[in-house]
């Protein structure tokens, strides 16, 4: 069969753009790319093979671009029906077909993103997301230079349910540790939230690799255990944020055995936690509490929500290690009661933010305990704390005067009475929820403003 022949015009000017543009990494590179390998000159053959992470890290294998496993570049894998780690050869420097080299644009038509000094183009790329900059660095030579620069490595965001993200973590610290070998120096913040195929593999990558780690956020992996987050906490030193909410397998928050021996009596056990967000951890128990509190004493924020298992014991450890905490949430813990108050009122006026919500034993007597020793209180969520009456209410009105924002929905016992000590001592109060209240309950706020 005779093959069609058609103008040279016409063909470049239906495949040059794909070369020349920037198409967002979302099309497969232009075929003209990977049509010889006996094109490319000898000082490309020649170059240094680095290895560039692909986006196919982060996006879906559905796109057009990795459809079948196809492109300019190799893959370390084409497995179809998942998200897996690519590994890439940084671009040539020029093309060199035949086609391309005579229907190159002229110097002075250069794209205007060229013209960008360095800095400015690093400036650009510094806004960019972890996706998005591997994608960059395959745009061209120069490209590829300016995308790896460590400053612009600070962070690591991935997102994504089907996401291989043992395997990208993997690939990106190995690329950022090509300078300085075994370690990401530059490296102080990793958020992985919502990836569920996250193991404790990819935990150990981090441990190992980051040791200036200051951020990690791991919402929503519920594949990782205790063993790996005692890693975490005991190879990242610096390490100051933790999200673990919905990991319902971390029961503890603690240095390794191997990591509290090598430490001296002078140091202690410590971890330097500072925000810790278990929220959602099921089977966290007042024995994890305790052992959380006596490693993390530096904490200043601690969200403790729907952690059903935990009571006023658990509380009692917390307020013996941890005397600096501003911010405690409590939400949703069935068993906290008065006497659990009465703990975190020894917090006095360090403590700012308080939640409390659906706390079924707490009462005014719990109430009365934190608004006599916690005067600087500025947030208190008792929602649904079906125990507060009017009574609590003034108690607290009288004694928490900077308090600005109150939640009392669904609290059934209150009335106009308590709302009107709310509007007479209250006066920086900025937000007040009453949702479910008595409508009627809510005319004495309304004349007294």
């Amino acid at each position: 069969m005779p093959v069609s022949r058609e103008p040279v015009s016409t063909f470049l000017h239906r495949n040059l753009h794909v070369c020349t543009e920037n198409d967002g990494g979302d099309r497969r590179p232009c075929s003209l790319l990977a049509t010889r390998a006996t094109d490319l000159t000898d000082s490309d053959l020649s170059m240094r093979t680095l290895s560039t992470p692909s986006p196919a890290l982060i996006c879906p294998p559905n796109l057009p671009g990795f459809q079948n496993g196809r492109g300019s570049s190799t893959s370390s894998s084409s497995i179809t029906g998942e998200t897996v780690a690519m590994v890439h050869s940084p671009p040539p420097t020029r093309l060199t077909h035949p086609l391309i080299r005579l229907a190159s644009r002229p110097q002075k038509e250069q794209a205007s993103i060229e013209r960008l000094p360095d800095h400015a183009m690093v400036q650009v790329f510094s806004f960019l997301p972890t996706n998005q900059l591997c994608r960059c660095a395959r745009v061209c030579r120069r490209w590829y230079n300016l995308a790896w620069d460590p400053r612009l490595w600070r962070t690591i965001r991935l997102t994504g349910e089907t996401i291989n993200v043992d395997r990208a973590l993997k690939v990106l610290t190995r690329r950022l540790c090509q300078d300085t070998p075994n370690v990401c120096l530059m490296l102080e913040t990793v958020s992985v939230s919502g990836c569920r195929r996250l193991t404790d593999r990819g935990l150990y990558t981090i441990a190992q690799c980051c040791p200036e780690l200051r951020r990690l956020e791991v919402s929503g992996c519920y594949n990782i255990s205790n063993e790996a987050v005692f890693d975490v906490v005991s190879l990242c030193p610096n390490l100051e944020h933790l999200d673990v909410s919905g990991c319902s397998k971390v029961t503890c928050i603690s240095l390794t055995r191997e990591a509290s021996i090598k430490l001296s009596p002078l140091h202690g056990k410590q971890i330097s936690i500072r925000y810790l967000d278990m929220t959602d951890c099921f089977v966290l128990e007042d024995e994890g509490l305790h052992t959380i509190a006596a490693h993390c004493t530096q904490l200043t924020h601690l969200y403790l929500r729907r952690c059903v298992r935990l009571t006023d014991e658990g509380l009692r450890y917390l307020m013996i290690y941890c005397t600096s905490i501003k911010e405690l949430s409590v939400s949703d813990c069935r068993f906290v009661s008065d006497f659990g108050l009465r703990e975190i009122a020894k917090l006095e006026s360090r403590l700012r933010y308080l939640s409390i919500a659906h706390c079924g034993r707490v009462t005014d007597v719990g109430i009365r305990y934190v608004a006599k020793y916690c005067g600087k209180l500025r947030y208190l969520n008792a929602r649904g704390c079906e125990g507060i009456t009017d009574h609590g209410l003034e108690y607290l009105a009288k004694n928490c005067a900077k308090l600005k924002s109150l939640d009392i929905g669904k609290c059934p016992l209150v009335s106009d009475t308590g709302l009107e000590c709310l509007a007479l001592n209250c006066f920086n109060l900025k937000r007040l929820s009453l949702t479910s209240l008595d409508q009627r309950a809510t005319r004495s706020l309304q004349g007294k403003n």
